[in-house]
């Protein structure tokens, strides 16, 4: 099954989506924000179109475990995501994904004026890959 991971912003969202397998997370696209509602219909059909059976949402946290301002908004973007779909929408904890992005994205050579649009879809496929991970790692200790 795919997974569609989501990491929400103020100006922009960024897109992954796993293999069919749900092992390996890939950058998708970035969607430029216009309201919470549009935003999520435009993530709920690209999740249809992408055959998705689950959305990941990254939420960030502060240190004593709290959301932040954006992790609040990422639930609230979760919650007008269920409106629009029926697959099962789940928040996941993006900490230090954007760091994470950034520093793939120097690694691999991106040049900095290039680096923006392409952290958000890092940032999801960040966030993606720890959840598929996690996942992985939850059915290794199962069985």
């Amino acid at each position: 099954m795919r997974v569609l991971g989501i990491d929400h912003g103020e100006k922009r969202i960024g897109v992954a989506i796993s293999d069919l397998t749900g092992t390996i997370a890939n950058p998708l696209t970035v969607i430029k924000h216009i309201s919470r509602t549009v935003d999520a219909a435009q993530v709920a059909a690209l999740a249809a179109e992408q055959g998705a059976g689950v959305i990941i949402v990254g939420q960030s946290f502060d240190e004593e475990g709290r959301p932040t301002l954006a992790g609040r908004r990422a639930a609230r973007f979760a919650k007008a995501l269920e409106v629009q779909t029926d697959l099962t929408i789940l928040l996941w904890d993006e900490s230090l994904s954007t760091q994470d992005a950034r520093a793939a994205s120097i690694q691999i050579g991106v040049p900095r004026k290039k680096r923006t649009g392409h952290l958000d879809q890092l940032a999801a496929t960040v966030i993606l890959q720890t959840y598929l991970d996690a996942q992985k790692n939850l059915d290794h200790d199962n069985a």
